[in-house]
């Protein structure tokens, strides 16, 4: 049982899935679940709605959990949501790893975290979480990259999600932490309002394909990310106001009402891959058959 492992050791380890390459430890994981588990359940009285959306996936594909940020507590409860079968690989901000003397570096990679820089094209955190999602593992993104309204910079949105879902063939899951930006305002003490942890329905990127090429990442995270706000604001998609939200981005409205995105269940998704992985062993199968003919 080693106290203290390197970062990047860690975050090229697998975690949860189903590689059979040494997983990170999971004894300080457990630990740290536990902990704040009970401490989040007696002071936030938090509750988990449709987390079959998220256990249907579990051994069968990756899954890019998404979420809106409104709170630095989001995090915490988008991975004890996921425990304690499943466990959600964070990408954090790479400045998060080197404080309190390295500290937190250790507890963010025990649970799962691995960093990625601030805007910029970081290949390598790229590389990382498409090679866990081929493990079948969660990785846990927060597309606008930063806390809304805690900050002077414009909301935007980020296509890195769509991205990484592409190159890891994974569908992508909406959630959200709801009333999570009420446990502490500016300038007031902290409050424990009763907090609900909800997931949508997965998002598939092909289904994005008969956008143009340029725009079909940017329209797959706008659409995800609606789906997002539709269960955080607890309304129907269509009421979600993303021109409002993201000011500074394209407005995909319009392209969806005309255009619907088909809506699917994880049973669905999950059949589906399963299907697709049948025909390609009896494909091989029958290609042995005929190269034995031969």
């Amino acid at each position: 049982m080693s106290l203290f492992l390197p970062y990047e050791k860690m975050w090229d380890m697998p975690l949860g899935g189903t590689s059979d390459e040494k997983q990170v430890p999971h004894w300080a994981g457990n630990l740290i679940w536990g902990f704040l588990a009970f401490v989040f359940k007696i002071c936030f009285r938090y509750r988990v709605d449709h987390r079959e959306s998220l256990r249907g996936f579990k051994d069968k594909t990756g899954v890019v959990v998404v979420g809106n940020h409104t709170s630095f507590l989001d995090v915490a409860f988008m991975y004890l949501a996921g425990r304690p079968s499943q466990w959600v690989r964070f990408l954090g901000r790479e400045n998060l790893f080197g404080n309190a003397h390295g500290l937190v570096g250790q507890v963010l990679s025990r649970v799962g975290a691995f960093p990625i820089k601030r805007d910029a094209a970081d290949r390598t955190a790229i590389k990382r979480a498409t090679r866990m999602l081929k493990n079948n593992e969660i990785v846990g993104i927060m597309p606008e990259g930063t806390r809304r309204g805690k900050s002077d910079r414009t909301p935007e949105l980020h296509s890195g999600a769509a991205f990484i879902a592409k190159m890891g063939h994974a569908p992508i899951l909406p959630m959200t932490v709801r009333n999570a930006e009420h446990v502490k305002h500016k300038g007031e003490r902290f409050r424990f309002p009763k907090i609900t942890i909800e997931y949508g329905d997965p998002v598939l990127v092909e289904d994005f394909d008969f956008l143009p090429k340029e725009d079909r990442l940017d329209g797959c995270s706008w659409y995800a990310m609606r789906e997002c706000f539709a269960l955080s604001l607890n309304v129907p998609r269509e009421q979600v106001d993303m021109p409002a939200l993201f000011p500074g981005g394209k407005d995909f409205t319009t392209v969806f009402a005309e255009h619907p995105v088909p809506h699917h269940t994880t049973a669905e998704v999950v059949a589906g891959i399963e299907a697709k992985a049948a025909a390609k062993v009896a494909k091989a199968a029958e290609a042995a058959k005929v190269q034995e003919v031969a």
